[in-house]
């Protein structure tokens, strides 16, 4: 039997995940969280062998930082990502957090149930686009973003100014600047308009 705590924002998702997950004899749902803290907290009191964490958790909600978190737990469960993002930021951060596997919203049922039962057993899972991408950036390293970089194009893309990523990334504002001369060299553009415009073109950001 492999125990799974579901954390989603949506009751509706999860309703929907818990339910599809039970239908399997070999898979129980342990607990549900909305949010990172307790994600933390039930992940600490259930102890279950998975965790089902989507990347989006609401307003400042953050599952790469939640995945990090869980990992840092004594005996740690697995954590798969389950989300509707396949940005190259989104993905290389759930994987530095220490995501076992990625999958997306939009797959299969079945396809879910095997991924859960293959985290569990220590597998590697990736969505199929997921796999690609990851593929694409090791055969063309010279013109990909580093995950920092793919961050810092995402807030831009997101209407922050310099000084306030420096402050969401607790970065000075010369770093930020760093980054961003990379980030327009390796996109082949001279400023943030065009950069959003190309990273989203490319997938970087979503």
């Amino acid at each position: 039997m492999i125990s799974v705590l579901l954390v989603d924002d949506h009751p509706i998702v999860r309703a929907g995940l818990r339910a599809t997950l039970e239908a399997d004899p070999g898979l129980r749902v342990v607990g549900e969280a909305s949010g990172g803290d307790e994600a933390v907290r039930l992940a600490r009191a259930l102890r279950p062998d998975v965790v089902l964490m989507d990347l989006q958790l609401g307003p400042g909600g953050d599952g790469a930082a939640a995945t990090a978190r869980v990992r840092e737990l004594p005996d740690p469960p697995r954590v798969l990502i389950l989300t509707t993002y396949d940005s190259d930021a989104d993905i290389l951060r759930a994987i530095e957090a220490g995501a076992i596997g990625y999958l997306l919203k939009d797959a299969e049922p079945a396809d879910l149930l095997r991924g859960l039962r293959a985290a569990a057993a220590g597998e590697t899972v990736l969505a199929p686009s997921v796999a690609t991408r990851l593929v694409s950036r090791e055969r063309a390293p010279g013109i990909s973003l580093t995950p920092r970089e793919a961050q810092v194009l995402q807030l831009v893309a997101g209407g922050h100014s310099n000084s306030a990523i420096a402050r969401q990334l607790f970065i000075s504002e010369a770093t930020v600047k760093s980054h961003l001369v990379q980030v327009f060299a390796k996109l082949g553009v001279d400023n943030r308009t065009a950069a959003t415009a190309e990273g989203r073109r490319r997938g970087v950001i979503r």
